[in-house]
C-alpha cells in the first residue's frame, strides 16, 4: 500500500478542507481590521472575554516591570536610577498625562491581547515644558497604521503601513495624523512616514516575515460567539417555561353575540386570557437541553486552552482545584508570562523607551554622559505554597547555587543596594533601643535560642598559653 500522510490526502473526508501557501503578510492583509473591530466589541459585550483580556496584562505587566541600570559608575547608575523614577513613575512619562509608565505598559498589553499589536511614538519635548526629562510617550492603536500603504518606495518596499529596506529592516512606519475611527473621518486622511527609530512596534509574531499582528481572540473568536448564541438560547428557554398562564374558555350560551377577546400575540407570567367560543389553545413541546453545564464548560476550557492561560483565570470557577492541580497550572502559565515578558513586552517596548530616555536625559543639567544598559525586573510572582517555595529559596542561597541579590528580584525587591540598607537602618534601630526580636537572626537562631555571640572583652588564650584581650 502506498504510504502517505493523511493531512495531505483527497477524498472525502478532507474535501471542505481549504488552506493556502500564502506567505503571512498576505493571510493576514484583508482579515487584520475585521478581526480587530470584532475582538473590540466581544470584548465590550463578553464578560469573559474581558476577563480574559485584563487578566493576562495582570500577570505580564502586575506592578510594572522596572529597570535597572548597569554599566557605568555607581554613582552614574543612581543618577540614572533617580532620574527615571522621577520620569517614569510619575504621568510626565505619558503624552496624555494619564498614566506613569507601569500604567503605560498595561494598556499597552491590553491592547497587544485586543488589537493584536500597539503602537508607541516618541515624542520629543523642550526644556522649557519642565518635564524632569524632555521625552513622552504616546501610545497608539495599531487604527493609525495606513494598511493600504503597500509597494515600492524607491528601493524599499512597504508592508501594510511598515517600511523596509533591501535587508529587511524597519526603517518607517507610515502613521495617520488622527484615528481613521474618529468624528473626523470625513475629512481625506493622509498618512505621513515616521521615522522607525521613533515608533516602538509591539507585538507576538507567529511566522517568519510577519510584519503586523493580528487579535489573540482569533483562534477562539467563533467559538466565544457560539458560546454567546449557547447562553441567550438557554435563556429564553427558560423564560418561556416561566410563562405560566391561564387560558378561560366561555360556552355560546354564556358568550351570547358578545365581541371575541382580541387575539394575543405574547404570553407573559401569570397571564390570565379570555377565549372565544369554540377556541383553543395548543403548545408545541419543543425538546429540552439539558447538557448546558457540560458544554458550557467545555467551551471555557477550549477558550482558555486557545488564550494561553488557564480555565480558572477566565472564568473563576475554583471548584475541584486542589494544590497539585493548582500549581501545576500555575507553573505553565508562568512559563507563558515569561515569553510574553522576554519576547515581546520587554525587547520591544522596554528596551526601546530606555534607549529614548537615555537620549533624552542627556539634555538635562543632572544628565549621565555615557552609555548605560538596563536589566529589567519583571513583577514578583504570587507563591502557591509561601511555606515550601521560601524555604527553598533559602537552601538555594545557603548553597550557593542563587546570589542574595537574585532572590530578592524573584521576589520583587528591585533595588537589593537600597533593601540592604534598609536592614541596616532598622537593625541599628533595634540595637539603639536595646530590643533583641525573635526575627533577628544576629540574636537569635531559627530554633529561636540565642545566638552565641563574640564578646569584644573576652579574654582569648594565645598559642603558648597566655591569655590576652580580645
Amino acid at each position: 500500500m502506498e504510504r502517505r500522510f493523511e493531512g495531505a490526502a483527497g477524498g472525502r473526508r478532507n474535501d471542505g478542507w481549504r488552506s493556502a501557501g500564502t506567505d503571512a503578510n498576505t493571510e493576514n492583509a484583508p482579515a487584520l481590521a475585521v478581526l480587530r473591530n470584532r475582538a473590540r466589541d466581544l470584548r465590550r459585550n463578553n464578560p469573559y472575554v474581558e476577563r480574559a483580556i485584563t487578566g493576562i496584562a495582570d500577570n505580564v505587566v502586575g506592578a510594572g516591570i522596572v529597570p535597572r541600570p548597569i554599566g557605568g559608575s555607581e554613582r552614574a547608575g543612581k543618577k540614572l536610577a533617580a532620574l527615571w523614577r522621577a520620569w517614569a513613575d510619575s504621568v510626565q512619562c505619558d503624552a496624555d498625562g494619564l498614566e506613569n509608565f507601569s500604567g503605560l505598559q498595561h494598556k499597552i498589553m491590553e491592547t497587544v491581547v485586543e488589537s493584536g499589536e500597539c503602537l508607541v511614538r516618541r515624542r520629543r519635548r523642550k526644556s522649557s515644558d519642565g518635564l524632569a526629562v524632555p521625552l513622552q510617550l504616546q501610545v497608539l492603536e495599531p487604527d493609525f497604521l495606513d494598511e493600504e500603504k503597500n509597494g515600492q518606495n524607491g528601493g524599499n518596499l512597504i508592508i501594510q503601513g511598515v517600511e523596509f529596506d533591501s535587508i529587511g529592516r524597519r526603517v518607517a512606519y507610515w502613521l495617520f495624523d488622527e484615528h481613521p475611527g474618529s468624528s473626523g473621518t470625513w475629512r481625506s486622511m493622509q498618512s505621513r512616514r515616521i521615522p522607525a527609530e521613533d515608533v516602538a512596534h509591539i507585538f507576538l509574531p507567529k511566522r517568519p516575515g510577519q510584519a503586523r499582528g493580528y487579535t489573540w481572540l482569533a483562534p477562539v473568536m467563533q467559538r466565544v460567539r457560539s458560546f454567546d448564541e449557547m447562553e441567550d438560547a438557554v435563556m429564553e428557554q427558560a423564560k418561556i417555561a416561566a410563562c405560566y398562564a391561564a387560558f378561560v374558555t366561555k360556552d355560546d350560551a354564556s358568550g351570547g353575540g358578545a365581541k371575541k377577546p382580541p387575539l394575543i400575540e405574547r404570553i407573559e407570567p401569570g397571564i390570565i386570557q379570555e377565549l372565544g367560543p369554540g377556541e383553543d389553545v395548543s403548545f408545541a413541546s419543543p425538546p429540552a437541553f439539558n447538557g448546558y453545564s457540560t458544554y458550557s464548560w467545555q467551551a471555557l476550557h477550549a477558550i482558555s486552552v486557545g488564550l494561553g492561560i488557564p480555565y480558572e483565570l477566565l472564568s473563576h470557577d475554583l471548584k475541584g482545584v486542589n494544590f497539585s492541580s493548582g500549581r501545576m497550572g500555575w507553573l505553565h502559565f508562568a512559563r507563558r508570562v515569561d515569553v510574553w515578558q522576554w519576547r515581546m513586552l520587554i525587547p520591544q517596548l522596554c528596551e526601546s523607551a530606555w534607549r529614548w530616555f537615555m537620549e533624552a536625559q542627556l539634555l538635562v543639567p543632572a544628565g549621565v554622559a555615557g552609555d548605560a544598559s538596563a536589566e529589567w525586573i519583571p513583577p514578583r510572582r504570587e507563591m502557591v505554597d509561601p511555606s515550601t517555595e521560601t524555604s527553598n529559596l533559602k537552601d538555594r542561597v545557603r548553597n550557593g547555587f542563587t546570589p542574595w541579590t537574585d532572590a530578592l528580584r524573584e521576589l520583587g525587591v528591585t533595588d537589593p543596594e537600597a533593601h540592604a540598607e534598609q536592614i541596616q537602618k532598622a537593625n541599628d534601630l533595634l540595637d539603639k533601643l536595646g530590643l533583641v526580636l525573635d526575627c533577628d537572626p544576629r540574636r537569635m537562631s531559627g530554633a529561636g535560642n540565642a545566638a552565641p555571640t563574640d564578646n569584644p572583652t573576652e579574654e582569648k588564650p594565645t598559642d603558648d598559653g597566655e591569655s590576652t584581650d580580645a
